[in-house]
């Protein structure tokens, strides 16, 4: 891997000098965090923990990566400033989320037991369904009923038999639908 610095800004405020580097690897896989730590630790001549890679990116096709780096004169320089995300990438922390994590996981069991409990209690329910599914026939059976009393009790029946001649007059037309085919 040849490591070249694109360009190379200093920072007085918080005492760093930012990086922009390409990383031609040919041949090879795109280098890890690590391993660009470590060839800008030599090319500038620092302590690779005062070293803090924020991003890399290569593409697809090429053998490049382009990235930008953040080269402090100390680690505990960098722990002061960095973002805690970016040090535990760089593994200059520990991750202390993933500890936390563990320990919610251990909670989360003793709540998929009730669950595996309820699947248990799911056959008692089925004779209910079919119970109910003999309501809904009936239910369905006397909506359709009243919705056509309600609608001619609303509407004179003249105009209800308007609507039926409509109706044929539109089944005349499909035929000329047919003929365009």
């Amino acid at each position: 891997m040849e490591l070249q610095i694109v360009a190379k800004k200093e920072n007085p405020l918080l005492s760093r000098v930012e990086v922009t580097f390409k990383a031609v690897h040919k041949a090879e896989a795109t280098p890890t965090r690590d391993a660009i730590r470590s060839e800008l630790a030599k090319q500038l001549k620092t302590p690779k923990e005062g070293v803090v890679v924020a991003r890399s990116k290569s593409s697809f096709g090429r053998f490049e990566t382009l990235g930008y780096a953040k080269v402090y004169k100390s680690k505990e320089a960098a722990l002061a400033v960095e973002r805690s995300h970016i040090l535990v990438r760089n593994k200059l922390k520990e991750a202390e989320a993933k500890e936390k994590k563990e320990g919610e996981k251990a909670e989360k069991p003793p709540k998929q037991e009730p669950k595996a409990e309820a699947a248990k209690v799911e056959p008692k329910p089925e004779p209910k369904a079919e119970a109910k599914a003999e309501h809904k026939p009936e239910g369905k059976a006397e909506h359709k009923e009243e919705r056509p009393a309600g609608k001619e009790a609303k509407k004179p029946a003249e105009k209800g038999g308007e609507k039926k001649e409509a109706k044929p007059e539109a089944k005349k037309a499909e035929p000329r639908k047919k003929e365009g085919k």
